[in-house]
């Protein structure tokens, strides 16, 4: 009983189990396969490119994720704590694959989903299928919503914007490997502008820069 009831409070850490009674969870750990893992730290979970044909849960752990641009000009490394679903809106849809790569930061626990159990799980439980509904089209929404958001006042905001877009998790510690040139090309401004812009904001204690880096300690806090 007290092996269920942990199994009961994993799973309720995640936003897709939220709201099922006792008697529904009951009866998903009872009839679904769940596998268990653990890695230790500085090991890949999975890659850019990678098949996505799991449902994984980070039920403890720190995980860094690394994000690079289809012209390979710009990478993106943070950090996300458990718990987190490793990219759900991967699982079905017109590309099946992995777009970041994950890797242990510290020794991390697990709990995966094979995509057959998940399809189960969606037609045989009414709260998972709301759950993994809501979040899918929440996600849709917030997306198409990003076309129509005024435009920034100021390059800093344009700033803001662009680290803020490239990001999994909308807060913490983030690296950014860029060249000034490249930034000013994303941006569609010129290099001596961007620079002294970053500048000024490394002048408040927002970043640091770097050659070809920036080191955002928090993220958050660009928009104070």
């Amino acid at each position: 009983m007290n092996y269920e009831l942990k199994i009961h409070e994993q799973l309720l850490q995640f936003t897709l189990f939220q709201g099922m009674s006792r008697t529904e969870l009951m009866e998903v750990v009872g009839h679904t396969k769940l596998d268990f893992s653990k890695l230790a730290a500085d090991k890949w979970l999975v890659k850019e490119g990678d098949a996505c044909s799991h449902l994984i849960f980070l039920t403890s752990g720190t995980l860094m994720v690394q994000t690079v641009s289809d012209d390979h000009k710009c990478t993106v490394v943070e950090r996300v704590n458990a718990p987190y679903v490793i990219q759900p809106e991967r699982l079905f849809g017109l590309t099946q694959k992995y777009s970041s790569s994950f890797k242990t930061l510290t020794a991390c626990n697990f709990i995966s989903l094979d995509k057959q159990e998940v399809l189960l799980l969606l037609e045989t439980q009414l709260v998972f299928r709301l759950n993994m509904l809501n979040m899918l089209a929440a996600e849709t929404q917030r997306l198409h919503h990003n076309a129509w958001r005024s435009a920034p006042p100021t390059l800093r905001a344009v700033l803001v914007r662009f680290f803020f877009s490239r990001c999994v998790y909308p807060a913490g510690p983030k690296t950014f490997y860029v060249l000034m040139n490249q930034l000013a090309a994303e941006l569609n401004d010129s290099r001596l502008d961007i620079s002294q812009a970053l500048n000024a904001m490394q002048h408040d204690g927002l970043l640091t820069l770097h050659r070809g880096r920036i080191e955002i300690p928090m993220l958050e806090r660009l928009l104070m």
